[in-house]
């Protein structure tokens, strides 16, 4: 059995979008009910969060400071619209600075304390911020402030997101940074339209951004696949010191935002499959999307089973890793258009 360190912020969520919205509050208690399988008592160790500052430039890793400067006038006005899909409120800032500044905790943790393995449940989310825009539910982009202070250190990272959402947020800021590589699997077409397969990082770093788009009904096999073929190959190639995964878990089947078909059962394996590329490094594991309740407290803990290196019974909450639905075909599609866009 593998100890996992555990970081979440529900003691620090006052980012209010309202009832309606998917992105709420309710998310992080559902991922937390993942710890209730008694099996992860042993394996599991709570971990301390805290804030990111700005004096220590932390955001800045991420985010222009006008940005930062603005996206905080307007939370502590009292927040509100920002685009139809991103709002705020008047916690939001302070939420926002707990969930950047707790993956750089658990980064902290591992490296004072040991282990291997990181899970770090926060909002909002993340990916789709750009360096200088909030959209898509997301305000400051957690894995990027994670990556960067480890790329700040001379550290070799990658990035895989398994969100169904293309993070365009991540890809732009690490477009043509040759210390970072940085592999998504994405339902495509949908928002926020990024994510071809042609799209393969910018001339310093060529070959760095590894797309594969998946179409509406795809299973996790499909997923696997992609995995093993094209994203697990670069990933090994790249040869990082720390693999961060944007852990969304919208690709779920149940998920009211999307249109793949994955299970529990099908993160439990993505999630053997990245642990099997960092035997001498770490892994981060930070959560992203996910909106059906009950899908996200089932596919955290086959994720976190998976990183303390135990068995996952899906089959008998009907979890099961899925394969029945297209998209194989779009993995060879994906795999071609690469190699043309490589040349």
């Amino acid at each position: 059995m593998h100890p996992i360190v555990w970081i979440d912020t529900r003691d620090h969520d006052a980012h209010d979008t309202g009832g309606w919205h998917p992105e709420r509050a309710a998310r992080l208690p559902a991922a937390a009910a993942a710890l209730d399988d008694p099996r992860l008592a042993d394996a599991v160790r709570q971990g301390i969060g805290r804030p990111a500052t700005r004096i220590e430039l932390e955001l800045e890793l991420a985010h222009h400071a006008g940005y930062l400067d603005a996206l905080e006038r307007q939370i502590l006005g009292g927040g509100g619209e920002i685009d139809a899909d991103t709002h705020t409120s008047a916690g939001s800032w302070d939420t926002a600075r707990w969930a950047a500044g707790s993956t750089l905790a658990a980064i902290e943790t591992l490296e004072t304390e040991g282990g291997r393995s990181a899970f770090v449940a926060v909002r909002p989310p993340g990916h789709h911020a750009t360096a200088n825009q909030a959209m898509g539910f997301c305000l400051v982009n957690n894995v990027v402030v994670a990556a960067a202070a480890l790329r700040s250190r001379g550290l070799r990272v990658a990035i895989f997101d398994w969100d169904v959402h293309h993070d365009n947020g991540t890809q732009d800021i690490f477009w043509n940074d040759p210390m970072v590589l940085y592999a998504s699997t994405h339902q495509h077409p949908s928002y926020p339209g990024t994510g071809r397969a042609g799209e393969i990082g910018g001339p310093a770093a060529r070959g760095h951004t590894v797309n594969i788009p998946l179409p509406a009904g795809a299973p996790g096999h499909v997923a696997l696949a992609a995995f093993d073929a094209i994203l697990g190959p670069e990933i090994d190639r790249f040869d990082p010191d720390w693999i961060l995964v944007s852990a969304g878990y919208d690709a779920h089947r149940a998920d009211p935002l999307a249109d793949l078909r994955w299970t529990a059962g099908d993160y439990h394996l993505l999630t053997k499959r990245v642990l099997e590329l960092v035997p001498s490094g770490r892994s981060l594991f930070l959560l992203e999307g996910g909106y059906d309740l009950g899908a996200l407290t089932r596919s955290v803990q086959g994720t976190l089973a998976a990183l303390a290196d135990l068995p996952f019974d899906g089959a008998a909450i009907d979890e099961s890793p899925s394969s029945d639905g297209p998209g194989i075909e779009a993995v060879a599609v994906a795999a071609r258009r690469r190699t043309e866009a490589l040349g």
